[in-house]
């Protein structure tokens, strides 16, 4: 069993097309998406197209449910992507869950089993503690737990012995955050990111996968739209100071 991850594409159809092609090229049984698909001033309706249209698992992120409970606090990235969405891809959003048990084998999850903004791996800008994980897994006994949210591409084999897979984003490689301080979380490279899991010899294993893609034309766009932030983000994978 090989199942491609991939997770946080934040509306960045042009680093999803060249993941999906690798994908391809790579060989998988089966495709997980771990949300924040959407969100972003980039190509929220298009990247909700593409994904609609292909037989993978779609999980929903933080970003879903604030994109569906709009209101005049919203985020601009959040914003933007509500303006572009018709009913039909809204309705689409609303049917997703942030955690979901794929398998008896696999459990998959936005940021933890219990809560679409907390992450799982890290805490704001330093990965968590073997204590952090363990208390933030709960009761999930999965051998694999897949998980988003952070950008941070990152496995870890916990105390039970489960492996646990962040991919990493797709669409946005550093981003900056006031929660629950002001920090960066920032992977120095455009690229973008996806997991392949494997069972073999009764064990999981993980590959952390890097694919370049026109992220020019994606910066391009962002500046288009008045979004310089992004733009220096899409362009280096750092934050503008």
């Amino acid at each position: 069993m090989r199942i491609a991850i991939v997770s946080d594409i934040h509306g960045n159809l042009a680093a999803l097309e060249a993941v999906a092609a690798d994908i391809v090229r790579q060989g998988v049984d089966a495709v997980v998406n771990l949300g924040d698909s959407l969100s972003g001033p980039l190509l929220p309706l298009e990247t909700a197209r593409f994904l609609m249209a292909r037989d993978w698992t779609h999980l929903a992120g933080n970003h879903e449910r604030q994109i569906l409970e709009l209101h005049l606090g919203s985020g601009a990235a959040d914003a933007y992507a509500h303006a572009q969405l018709t009913e039909r891809e809204l309705a689409w959003i609303a049917t997703l869950k942030p955690a979901l048990q794929w398998s008896d084998e696999v459990f998959l999850c936005h940021g933890t089993p219990a809560s679409d903004i907390t992450g799982l791996l890290e805490t704001a800008d330093r990965h968590a503690s073997a204590a952090e994980i363990e208390q933030r897994l709960g009761r999930v006994e999965a051998g694999l737990i897949a998980c988003g949210h952070t950008h941070v591409p990152r496995s870890v084999r916990g105390a039970r012995g489960q492996l646990i897979v962040n991919p990493g984003s797709v669409g946005q490689p550093a981003y900056a955050d006031d929660h629950p301080y002001p920090h960066a979380i920032e992977t120095g490279s455009p690229d973008a990111r996806y997991a392949i899991v494997e069972r073999r010899e009764q064990r999981w294993h993980a590959q952390l996968l890097t694919v370049p893609y026109d992220h020019r034309a994606m910066a391009d766009l962002a500046r288009a739209h008045g979004r310089e932030d992004w733009a220096v983000v899409l362009m280096t994978g750092y934050v503008a100071v």
